[in-house]
């Protein structure tokens, strides 16, 4: 009696399984590959928006730095006063998280001159001379101030810091300022106390 059975079915029902087992494996790796894809354009986008947050976050000296004596016959400074403006384009900034640094040719170093509780008060970062450690630095004056009084230095506004002095600063001391915001880089200013220390002078 002539055999009626075959194994065709069979071998076309297995390779129809590994079919279906490539494509299940290829759409699991694929799902795996654009995830993978996914999360590293959303690094890649965070990575250019902190740099963009960094670049656009820069400050700028504005005019001279001046240097101020209160004694009656100075022999150092008691503190300088600069005009600080956002750079072309830059996004407000919170100068109240900003560290202020000082060191000069003579040694002298204060890596985090201090504030008050209120950045816009002075109290007598203007009026006494201060040993190293006892530094202060305040925003004495706001020009184009828009809106009401707070800690954002905003574009087109130009502050003026008053920064603290130590005894340090006599004729002939280079003094280095570094100012530090919060966000961006930090703007050193170097000058030269002159070889004649007069009530208020320019530095250079």
């Amino acid at each position: 009696m002539k055999n009626i059975y075959t194994e065709d079915a069979f071998t076309g029902l297995e390779a129809a399984i590994v079919l279906i087992a490539f494509v299940v494996v290829a759409a699991v790796f694929s799902y795996v590959v654009l995830g993978a894809g996914f999360f590293t354009t959303q690094t890649a986008q965070a990575t250019v928006h902190t740099g963009v947050a960094q670049a656009s976050s820069s400050l700028e000296i504005v005019g001279n730095v001046m240097g101020v004596a209160v004694a009656g016959t100075p022999t150092r400074l008691t503190y300088i006063n600069t005009s600080v403006a956002l750079t072309a384009g830059g996004t407000a900034m919170d100068l109240s998280q900003m560290v202020i640094s000082y060191t000069d040719s003579s040694g002298a170093r204060n890596p985090n001159v201090a504030t008050g509780a209120n950045i816009n008060t002075c109290g007598t970062t203007l009026t006494d001379d201060k040993l190293i450690g006892a530094q202060t630095w305040c925003v004495s004056q706001k020009i184009n101030e828009a809106g009401t009084t707070n800690n954002l230095l905003e574009p087109n506004e130009i502050w003026i810091l008053s920064i603290g002095m130590p005894e340090t600063s006599t004729v002939n001391t280079k003094i280095t300022v570094n100012l530090q915001p919060a966000v961006g880089a930090v703007l050193p200013i170097t000058r030269t106390v002159p070889g004649g220390i007069v009530t208020i002078q320019p530095l250079y």
